[in-house]
């Protein structure tokens, strides 16, 4: 599956779950280890980790077996690894504090809004 395609599944699952702050960068650029970097936001520990496996699921349902998913235990920043898209979802303070958007995204140009939209 191109990386577009599983992009915009892994953006339309977070974004049908009410993840907030839906950014897409595309890093190609920049690394060669994925295309794109989704970064989200969870409302709490319990959404984060749903959001995550929902992505998950979409992905397997579309034929695309995630390489690794991470974090869903403590659920305060989890990922999933889907290779040529990797998903971020974290808690506010943590997305703060990692400041991903910024590290990957100065250069980059963000595919969605702020608010999710493209």
């Amino acid at each position: 599956m191109h990386s577009d395609e599983l992009q915009k599944i892994a953006v339309g699952t977070l974004d049908e779950l009410k993840a907030r702050d839906i950014h897409v960068l595309d890093v190609r650029d920049k690394t060669s280890i994925t295309d794109y970097m989704i970064i989200a936001s969870g409302t709490s520990s319990r959404h984060v980790k749903s959001l995550i496996d929902a992505v998950s699921d979409a992905c397997l349902k579309a034929g695309v077996r995630p390489i690794g998913v991470e974090g869903t235990q403590n659920a305060e920043w989890a990922l999933a690894d889907l290779g040529d898209v990797i998903v971020h979802v974290m808690l506010p303070a943590v997305r703060d504090f990692y400041n991903l958007d910024k590290l990957w995204g100065e250069q980059s140009p963000s595919l969605l809004n702020k608010d999710g939209r493209g």
